[in-house]
């Protein structure tokens, strides 16, 4: 199945499945700079909660060695109901953290959380003009169904993490993540990691802060953002 198919019909899935208020102001980016001044760009996209929720998990990103620039994703929901033009607020985003002033040009990393890790699974992985490599934190799967049709169009790696007992929203089933890593054999580009006794949001300053698997995969995000990027 071409990706010109069912992109749109997969952006409609997303916006039929979190409400956003049309009418709402799309937030700024806001940049977390590194510790040793400019680095490579890693664009954080928010989960629904939007950026005030995720900021912690930004700064702890920027402290790895990175230019981190925070996006709030509904904002690209907005974009489907405005205009139906996601993939290009995406890439727009992208092309706009670059542009930070703590920023070193090159391809960036994309980081998604949730309703941000749906975004950044359904848009920013047909983006390898611009996207080293994704990193996915518990992200909105619901409405990839066709995990082998998914698969098949990636085209930057991806890194994705899900907690196996996540029933939030009935988004981001782990049945649904595993769906996906089934049909990733080895050699293809993206690879999903699952943590048992581990809720929705895990993520440092979540509803479902988990240390022991938060550590873990910030250790592995670390690890593939060195991959992505470099230092």
């Amino acid at each position: 199945m071409e990706a010109t198919f069912w992109l749109p019909r997969l952006a409609a899935m997303i916006a039929a499945v979190v409400w956003i208020g049309a009418t709402a102001a799309a937030q700024a980016q806001q940049e977390f700079p590194p510790p040793q001044g400019k680095a490579r760009v890693v664009a954080v996209l928010s989960g629904q909660a939007g950026p005030k929720h995720d900021r912690r998990a930004a700064e702890a990103f920027a402290k790895l060695g990175y230019d981190v620039v925070l996006f709030d994703s509904n904002q690209f929901v907005r974009r489907l109901w405005l205009e139906g033009s996601q993939l290009a607020a995406v890439g727009t985003a992208i092309q706009q953290a670059q542009r930070m002033p703590h920023a070193l040009p090159g391809k960036v990393a994309v980081i998604g959380l949730s309703l941000g890790g749906g975004m950044a699974l359904l848009y920013a992985t047909h983006l390898p003009n611009l996207v080293a490599g994704i990193v996915a934190w518990y992200p909105l799967t619901r409405p990839f169904q066709d995990a082998r049709s998914f698969v098949s169009n990636v085209s930057v790696p991806v890194l994705m993490f899900a907690g196996e007992d996540d029933t939030y929203k009935n988004c981001c089933l782990i049945a649904t993540a595993r769906s996906l890593a089934a049909a990733s054999p080895s050699g293809t580009p993206l690879q999903v990691i699952t943590y048992p006794a581990t809720g929705h949001d895990f993520i440092i300053g979540g509803h479902n802060y988990n240390e022991n698997s938060y550590k873990d995969a910030m250790q592995r995000t670390a690890a593939r953002l060195q991959q992505y990027l470099g230092r």
